[in-house]
């Protein structure tokens, strides 16, 4: 009866150990949102002006996405969930509180998104009053 409720035991407390970190992973998709700036500097654009702004932002935009496609491409995998935390997670944050630090001085800055060209300027201006020289 002892080796019974020792295995017993044993196999509650696996089963008790697995809901536990199960519930430890769960929690760390809750908590990159509030603790995402703990992980960047915030007084990395500070100095920035408007146009170095948006090409961060745009840079991190980007950088977020990659990072994302990786978690969602590790998870498909067997283990990949635990995969994804182990060598993605930690960039992720990391991205995303700069990311949340530049919106904050896009703000602050009061930037504006600046329109693209709808025409390209040309690398050498032509004058219509100079002809070229005659070839000889």
């Amino acid at each position: 009866m002892t080796a019974s409720f020792s295995s017993s035991l044993r196999t509650c407390c696996a089963a008790a150990a697995l809901v536990v970190a199960g519930c430890a992973l769960s929690g760390c998709a809750s908590v990159s949102e509030t603790i995402a700036p703990a992980f960047a500097d915030p007084a990395k654009y500070e100095l920035y002006d408007c146009k170095q702004l948006e090409a961060e932002r745009k840079a991190l935009v980007v950088r977020t996405a990659d990072l994302q496609k990786l978690m969602d491409k590790a998870e498909t995998g067997t283990g990949g969930a635990v995969v994804s935390e182990l060598a993605y997670r930690n960039d992720y944050v990391a991205v995303r509180g700069q990311a949340q630090l530049a919106e904050e001085a896009w703000r602050r800055n009061r930037c504006r998104e600046t329109p693209p060209d709808a025409t390209p300027a040309s690398a050498t201006p032509q004058r219509p009053d100079i002809k070229p020289a005659p070839k000889r």
